[in-house]
């Protein structure tokens, strides 16, 4: 019962970053290159303070290409995230993330000549199939097409980053090296766009719980919870994220998901069923949040 409530707190705070997202850019009236950058602060605080009060040690360099690739796709995500929530509902936004992220890793399996069974290639085309229905002309208005590239683009650089790190041997001090890194990049995106730097009580309220509290705390959680979860059920559990985070939406932002999202997010989550229910055998990659 306990494994289960942790499980449950971890998807729940990937579901409230897209909450927290949308609430400081459409009611908080924060840029989006100002909330990707308070959060990764505080996200880098807080890792960094778990890390020093487990070990007394924190070092950002090490690693060298890959913990410069996870910096790049780390920063990748957050902007993507953030931009994205500009014209996003926070359930589609989440699911778009969600199933983009599958689809990446599905790609870099391939890229990387991993054995892909017959399985894996069936869901993965659902999973695309549920994508193709959420950006298809009907069943009520399409999402933004820019905001669902932006969000595609932050899928990409998460599932890259997954991918990469699966060869960290300390995920949560390589997470906590990452995002101090990725921290300066998206610090010249606010400089290079000096429009974008609008910050508001809400939205840097919004900013730090989503770093500190959804982001640091949230994955601390779920990296301690991972080693004690079969891969399927890990993977699994993530599936909750989009739904979470399209009900809250309907409650909390007043914004009902319609049936093109319940279709699409069908699709998505049958092709992720599909894909890791009897074929996973390693830990599963960090949910993106």
């Amino acid at each position: 019962m306990r494994l289960i409530l942790l499980v449950s707190l971890a998807m729940a705070a990937f579901a409230a970053n897209s909450l927290l997202n949308r609430l400081a850019l459409v009611e908080g009236g924060m840029g989006p290159a100002s909330f990707a950058a308070v959060r990764l602060a505080a996200g880098a605080v807080m890792l960094a303070a778990l890390v020093w009060a487990r070990s007394r040690a924190f070092h950002l360099a090490g690693q060298g290409r890959l913990r410069a690739f996870g910096a790049v796709t780390l920063a990748t995500y957050m902007l993507g995230f953030s931009y994205a929530y500009l014209t996003l509902e926070a359930g589609t936004g989440a699911l778009i993330l969600f199933g983009g992220v599958q689809v990446t890793m599905f790609a870099g399996a391939l890229a990387l000549r991993e054995p892909v069974p017959p399985r894996r290639w069936a869901g993965a085309g659902l999973a695309l199939a549920g994508l193709a229905v959420l950006a298809a002309p009907g069943m009520g208005s399409a999402p933004d097409p820019v905001g669902t590239a932006l969000m595609v683009a932050a899928a990409v650089g998460w599932g890259l980053y997954s991918l990469a790190g699966r060869r960290a041997g300390d995920p949560l001090a390589a997470t906590a090296a990452n995002f101090g890194l990725a921290l300066p990049l998206a610090l010249l995106v606010l400089l290079a766009l000096p429009g974008d730097g609008q910050v508001s009580g809400t939205g840097l309220a919004a900013a730090a719980v989503s770093g500190a509290v959804t982001s640091g705390l949230g994955y601390a959680l779920w990296y301690a919870v991972l080693p004690r979860l079969p891969a399927s059920v890990a993977a699994v559990a993530q599936l909750t994220v989009p739904v979470l985070a399209a009900l809250a939406g309907a409650v909390l932002l007043a914004e009902v998901p319609g049936p093109r999202f319940w279709a699409a997010a069908l699709l998505v989550i049958a092709g992720v069923l599909l894909s890791v229910l009897r074929i996973s055998r390693g830990p599963s990659p960090p949910g993106a949040a």
